[in-house]
């Protein structure tokens, strides 16, 4: 199945999260906050829809995945869409990463969930660990090597994650700004951008 997007085609997989409310959300951000010399980060990239969003403006854009379906699924979208100035790559957060980025984009696991609960990928797309931000933490403690001085990082999250990223982003040093926001049924889901110098 494919969906069309901000003139896209994005194919999908069973095994590989679909873009959703989050991914839709943080797309309408994403578009205005890219600029035209970036090097673009699409960490946690799924099918590829924000990292091919972001390279339509940004100079360069690497998406990364821990899931290697995803990644494979990403590489067919771009080229499906004609777009040459991305790659994709599996790690596992900035494990097989190298160098330094403009612009951050993360869609991360942010549900409450225990181990037992993830049995395939989708799965690890949702569930952030028992108290839904565990990976996001985790993030947060690497991401300042891979960030340039400017840089900024685009993030979105949901009500129910806890502890609140952006307590966990300014406790390292980072100014944080809620975006966007968008209300479900049973949560909200949060945009935040955070930067290490206020603007």
């Amino acid at each position: 199945m494919a969906i069309h997007y901000m003139g896209l085609r994005i194919e999908t997989s069973e095994d590989v999260y679909e873009p959703a409310e989050d991914t839709f959300l943080l797309a309408e951000v994403l578009i205005k906050e890219v600029r035209p010399q970036d090097i673009v980060l699409d960490m946690g990239t799924g099918t590829g829809i924000l990292a091919l969003l972001a390279a339509k403006r940004a100079k360069f854009v690497i998406g990364a995945d821990i899931s290697k379906e995803a990644v494979k699924l990403a590489w067919k979208n771009s080229k499906i869409n004609g777009i040459d100035n991305t790659i994709f790559v599996v790690s596992n957060l900035f494990e097989n990463l190298r160098g330094q980025f403009d612009l951050i984009v993360f869609n991360p696991p942010y549900l409450p969930g225990e181990d037992y609960e993830i049995r395939g990928d989708i799965d690890k797309a949702l569930i952030g660990g028992p108290q839904g931000g565990e990976v996001i933490v985790r993030f947060f403690n690497q991401v300042t090597d891979f960030l340039k001085p400017q840089g900024r990082i685009l993030l979105v999250y949901s009500s129910l994650t806890k502890p609140s990223p952006t307590e966990v982003a300014q406790k390292r040093g980072f100014f944080t700004k809620v975006i966007a926001k968008k209300k479900l049924f049973f949560e909200e889901l949060y945009v935040m951008i955070a930067e290490l110098s206020s603007r």
